[in-house]
């Protein structure tokens, strides 16, 4: 029987290394592709996860399972970045860069980049509280409700923030292939 996340959590507060070893096996990836869709800086990304795995090591002996782990996990990461922002506020970031696929004939490698340049583009320019409810359901598969407990808003508002974002993202898409698609 594999242990739940929480449960995990509670063992590592006891000090069960091994539980924390399988926490971070689970959540470090979707961690990760968290932060990196949040933040305007790549060279923040590493700094923001590696001190939110520490702030949770800090914290790990007074850890209360009132929400679902991920949930708590990543209400760190956001309030490590929104302390970054803050402290950073004013500057300007501008880190675009794509990774390629090694697989791709050189045409299709660059209409993958194109399209992933697209969407990321759209992504980027929806406004802040919709961008982030689309990320955490869309590549962290956050539910509603877990969204709602990380960000602080009613699931309503959850909800609103994904219809819009949805719908600007499709005009954005649509608008973009209308427009050559092609940059």
């Amino acid at each position: 029987m594999t242990a739940t996340d929480e449960d995990l959590m509670l063992r590592y507060g006891a000090g069960d290394l091994p539980s924390f070893r399988e926490l971070y096996r689970r959540h470090s990836h979707g961690l990760y592709r968290f932060v990196a869709w949040r933040s305007p800086r790549r060279a923040w990304v590493d700094e923001i996860v590696q001190d939110s795995w520490a702030s949770l090591h800090a914290a790990r002996a007074g850890y209360q399972p009132q929400a679902a782990f991920r949930t708590y996990l990543y209400q760190i990461a956001r309030n490590r970045l929104i302390d970054l922002l803050r402290q950073r506020e004013g500057q300007e970031y501008d880190d675009a860069g794509e990774r390629e696929d090694e697989g791709a004939s050189p045409p299709q490698s660059l209409e993958q980049k194109q399209r992933h340049a697209r969407l990321h583009a759209a992504i980027a320019a929806l406004p802040v509280e919709q961008k982030e409810a689309l990320v955490l359901q869309q590549f962290s598969g956050m539910s509603i409700l877990e969204i709602a407990v990380v960000t602080g808003a009613e699931a309503e508002t959850v909800k609103s923030r994904l219809r819009y974002a949805m719908q600007k993202l499709r005009a954005g898409l649509d608008s973009a292939a209308g427009a050559g698609g092609q940059a």
